[in-house]
């Protein structure tokens, strides 16, 4: 019995340091691998742990590191001119189209007509509005010392004062007439027809996103929604970066628009009622279902421009941002082509047809009819002669209610 237990024991013994060196031998190859595969890429090993997985934008790249998921990879672009959410490849830029914290007063403004706003703003407005402010509150001052019961303890039974009444009314209209010239102008210069090189832009609301036509550049369509953060968007989801744009403010698709080319803004709505502001361009135009609403701009600096829409539209309107890349006309006109759109003739005017929204000839409703055409099959007229049937009227007997007859 000794004998046969001491044989089990060493049997047992065998078969474990067996077991050990069998897997000591399947973990071996491992290295080897990982040090082929980094003198292959010639990378360091530190250097292979926190490189990009290979399809990301080099932007998405910091995604997951915080909780959030890691975006879906992104297909190479065809062109540099599509690098960057549709777009040639911009970062922002520190206090230029967006909010800043700590910034007081208006945006840097990079039209025309928002240099003349920003001027009228802080040179004639605000200084105006201090002035009253503190003259009204000398007054008030004034009064409550000047005619305390205290100092008047018999009141004075004043009731005009012919000086005063001239002086309190004249005022207000000086004012008023001092404020409206330059307020005219500018609401004037605001809605100035845009000239025949303009560039046509058309936005269109929708609950809850953005979008966007370009009717002289072979129809250019886009459609921008906003970028969630990396916590809020399921697993494999493209999530916001910091080059995207700042927190609800960056889209996945940013439309494009040359520098120094007249703009023609043209809005309208399938829905409800949007507005198309973006406080650097001094825009806000009203989106109306039905209506086509018209301005024009002119953009002076490079750079990527942020807005939001403005206008009360339902229970997701503060997720419809806006986000506008101003490139030079070189850029804008490579970016048509790699959208598939082609450049009109120069000093063509515009000959595009526009049609509202629910219009006989847009989109949707041929869309639509296309759709129900291919669902139903041909037409059939309804004015035809309807066939006819050898049945006599007798033979369509009465219900009980027509005995009496």
């Amino acid at each position: 019995m000794l004998k046969t237990g001491i044989k089990g024991w060493m049997l047992a013994a065998s078969l474990a340091v067996a077991g050990l060196a069998g897997a000591a031998t399947a973990q071996a190859p491992a290295a080897p691998a990982a040090t082929t595969a980094t003198a292959t890429t010639g990378a360091s090993p530190a250097t292979a742990a926190t490189a990009a997985p290979t399809g990301l934008r080099p932007a998405d790249s910091n995604q997951g590191t915080s909780g959030g998921s890691l975006q879906k990879a992104d297909a190479a672009p065809a062109s540099p001119a599509l690098a960057m959410d549709g777009a040639p490849a911009m970062t922002v830029k520190p206090m230029l189209g967006q909010p800043t914290d700590g910034l007081f007063g208006i945006q840097p403004q990079v039209t025309k007509n928002g240099l003349r706003a920003h001027w009228f703003h802080d040179r004639v407005l605000l200084p105006l509005i201090t002035i009253i402010s503190i003259f009204v509150l000398i007054l008030l001052v004034f009064v409550v010392i000047r005619f305390r019961a205290g100092a008047n303890p018999n009141p004075s039974k004043t009731s005009h004062n012919t000086a005063i009444e001239i002086v309190w009314t004249l005022a207000p209209v000086l004012i008023l007439v001092a404020i409206a010239v330059p307020s005219i102008g500018l609401l004037q210069a605001q809605f100035k027809p845009a000239p025949a090189n303009a560039v046509t832009l058309k936005a269109i609301g929708n609950q809850w996103f953005w979008s966007y036509q370009y009717p002289d550049h072979g129809g250019i369509e886009i459609t921008a929604n906003m970028l969630k953060e990396a916590n809020q968007v399921a697993p494999g989801e493209r999530a916001r970066t910091a080059a995207d744009g700042p927190r609800l403010m960056a889209t996945d698709n940013r439309i494009v628009l040359p520098v120094g080319v007249p703009i023609r803004l043209i809005t309208t709505a399938n829905d409800v009622i949007h507005s198309w502001a973006v406080p650097a361009f001094w825009i806000k135009l009203d989106a109306i279902p039905g209506r086509l609403n018209e301005t024009s701009f002119t953009i002076e600096k490079p750079g990527l421009y942020f807005g939001q829409c403005s206008e009360l539209c339902g229970a997701r309107h503060a997720f419809m941002p806006i986000a506008v890349e101003a490139v030079s006309p070189a850029e804008f006109a490579a970016w048509v082509r790699a959208k598939g759109g082609k450049m009109p003739a120069p000093g063509k005017p515009s000959d595009a047809v526009i049609p509202q929204p629910g219009a006989d000839n847009s989109a949707a409703v041929m869309t639509e009819a296309a759709d129900a055409g291919n669902m139903t099959g041909p037409t059939v007229n309804g004015t035809d002669t309807p066939p006819t049937s050898t049945q006599g009227a007798t033979g369509n007997p009465g219900g009980v209610g027509e005995a009496g007859r």
